[in-house]
């Protein structure tokens, strides 16, 4: 009977000991995140109480200093440029993600579908530099052909929304393959046409997983810094145009980080802390837009 007992209750233990793990590991995550914000808040209150908030958005443009009285700290000319270039990327790679794996779980053979993700596989390893190192040797030289000078908000869109799209797409596609068999055969029974099958179906009920990825793609568009840092241009300015060099706020803190001193550097812990704005304003935006509940 004790032996009994031990082995009824010994899993018991085991999903026990197995939640109080997963609430450690939850509990160092979140912390971790929280010494981030509170390490970006800490390095940038000398600037915010130097400067003030306001000169951040509407001084007259971005020529820091040690001192703030010496400077100029605006930094909505690199928030356009960061917001523009994400904002283009993911109009760009959303569609062709989302369209991918359709694609590959709708339409293509298995063994192409097969192929496709692998190739999406290999197109996601690739590292941020060669991306960089391509624009600038391939992509540049093109667009300046159409409008000088080369660098710009357009070569930008279009190296992140080359560099998001696997991202995108794979989790298209593991949201698409999580849809319950019983939603698609009980459309195919209603006589539901292939097309009405993935608009009516697959995709309300694949929503909070294809949200995921464009917010993930969105997340690697806005913190990505040398791809963009090597294709833009690197100017300080509100693009007119698409064909006009920008500079985004990652960039710019790899660009000056490394010299930067007094309120200066502070200031470019100020363009960290407003990414972690972005961020969290996007993963709010994000959860509300989510499904409560599946299909």
């Amino acid at each position: 009977m004790i032996s009994s007992r031990n082995n009824i209750l010994s899993p018991w233990r085991n999903d026990r000991l197995l939640a109080w793990c997963l609430r450690g590991c939850a509990s160092i995550a979140g912390l971790i995140i929280l010494l981030i914000i509170g390490f970006l808040v800490l390095e940038a209150i000398p600037a915010l109480q130097q400067v003030g908030v306001s000169k951040f958005f509407f001084d007259r443009g971005w020529h820091p200093s040690s001192l703030a009285s010496e400077g100029h700290f605006n930094l909505a000319p690199m928030l356009a440029g960061t917001l523009g270039a994400a904002g283009g990327a993911i109009l760009l790679a959303a569609p062709l993600g989302i369209g991918a794996a359709l694609f590959c779980h709708y339409y293509a053979p298995p063994f192409l579908a097969r192929l496709y993700r692998r190739l999406i596989e290999l197109l996601a390893g690739i590292p941020s530099v060669i991306y960089g190192l391509w624009g600038l040797v391939v992509l540049v030289p093109l667009i300046r052909q159409l409008e000088p000078p080369g660098p710009s908000l357009l070569a930008g869109i279009l190296i992140l929304a080359l560099m998001i799209l696997p991202t995108i797409a794979l989790l298209a596609d593991a949201a698409l393959a999580g849809i319950p068999r019983e939603y698609t055969q009980g459309a195919a029974a209603l006589g539901f046409s292939r097309f009405s099958l993935i608009w009516h179906v697959a995709l309300p009920a694949a929503k909070s997983g294809l949200l995921t990825g464009i917010l993930l793609g969105t997340m690697r568009a806005l913190g990505e810094t040398m791809a963009v840092l090597m294709v833009c241009g690197n100017v300080v300015q509100v693009p007119g145009n698409l064909f006009e060099p920008i500079r985004t706020l990652t960039a710019n803190i790899a660009l000056e980080m490394a010299y930067a001193m007094g309120d200066h550097r502070s200031a470019l812990f100020v363009s960290g802390l407003l990414l972690m704005a972005l961020v969290m304003a996007l993963i709010t935006i994000v959860e509300i837009l989510k499904p409560k509940s599946s299909l």
